[in-house]
């Protein structure tokens, strides 16, 4: 065994797996807070905060932005990390290449993304899409950890078939509930500097929109549990569908707090972890209906897996 093997163990890779998904989560909350704190051209260039220095002047705002540029160069770490022991782990597994690949590409998209965002002084079309591949990234992150965390095979789904197309309709409603909220934070108070635009939307006509998707969300997740329910699902997938709903339930608490409050920063803040929070757990738990059967082929024989929400 070559010391790379010894060095990317399975354990050890998913642990690596784990760290760059935190990372890549921890990179939205604070380029939220950027935006909340109105610092998000604190730094007016780029890769340089100014035009003629690198690091940022001893102000609050530019010091703000510069410390979470500095953290999303942290983040591509543990993400280069992942993908080279995706290639050098032994054996070898090409389901665990593809989603580490993406993470790659995706993180040096968003780097550049980034750049764009400041040279348009954050114009919300960019700062949407920038969110948007920031929620990518962690997509196949998530698939990566979970899929290092079994062994090597084909994935088979534990439920029916209705369950499966269920859970990826929920899925795709929680995609809807991340792009409507972005619309809705596009037209809000919160741009990240007090120059940038706004979307010339009303906020309380793309709040409702963005209302009636989430209340969508809620009912098909609630549907989808209770057919798990009648049909037998496995322990696991119910508890993991409970906590889905507590998840869903305590977001939306926060978001409607934050409509009648006048939608204070602080809050936005929680609501966008909160975001997160659903988004994840709802692919934790598509990702949960799929398992490795004990007798699945040999690697050599097995095809590779593509799909980024296979399973």
């Amino acid at each position: 065994m070559s010391t790379r093997s010894r060095v990317f163990t399975p354990r050890r890779f998913r642990r690596i797996t784990l760290v760059a998904l935190v990372f890549l989560v921890v990179i939205i909350i604070t380029g939220a807070a950027v935006r909340l704190t109105g610092s998000g051209l604190g730094c007016t260039d780029w890769p340089n905060c100014t035009e003629d220095q690198f690091v940022a002047p001893l102000e609050l705002n530019p010091m703000i932005e510069f410390v979470n540029r500095l953290i999303s160069g942290l983040v591509a770490i543990p993400v280069i990390i992942a993908a080279v022991g995706s290639v050098v782990m032994k054996p070898r597994r090409r389901d665990l290449m593809v989603p580490a690949l993406l993470v790659v590409v995706g993180v040096g998209i968003s780097a550049i993304l980034g750049a764009i965002v400041v040279k348009q002084h954050l114009a919300p079309p960019f700062v949407i899409s920038h969110f948007l591949l920031a929620v990518g990234c962690t997509w196949a992150a998530m698939v990566l950890y979970r899929r290092a965390g079994r062994p090597p095979g084909r994935p088979v789904p534990i439920v029916a078939p209705t369950a499966v197309a269920l859970s990826r309709a929920m899925f795709g409603l929680a995609l809807a509930v991340l792009a409507t909220g972005t619309i809705v934070t596009g037209a809000g108070p919160h741009g990240g500097d007090e120059l940038a635009e706004r979307i010339a939307l009303d906020i309380g006509d793309t709040a409702r929109v963005h209302g009636a998707t989430v209340i969508g969300f809620l009912a098909l997740t609630l549907v989808t549990l209770w057919w798990l329910h009648r049909h037998g699902a496995p322990a696991q997938v119910d508890q993991h569908g409970r906590s889905l709903v507590i998840v869903i339930l305590a977001q939306g608490a926060i978001g409607y707090a934050q409509y009648f409050t006048g939608v204070p920063a602080y809050l936005v803040l929680f609501h966008i972890a909160g975001a997160m929070a659903v988004f994840l757990t709802t692919l934790w738990f598509h990702l949960g209906l799929f398992t490795v059967p004990s007798d699945e082929r040999p690697a050599a024989e097995r095809p590779s897996e593509v799909a980024a929400v296979a399973g």
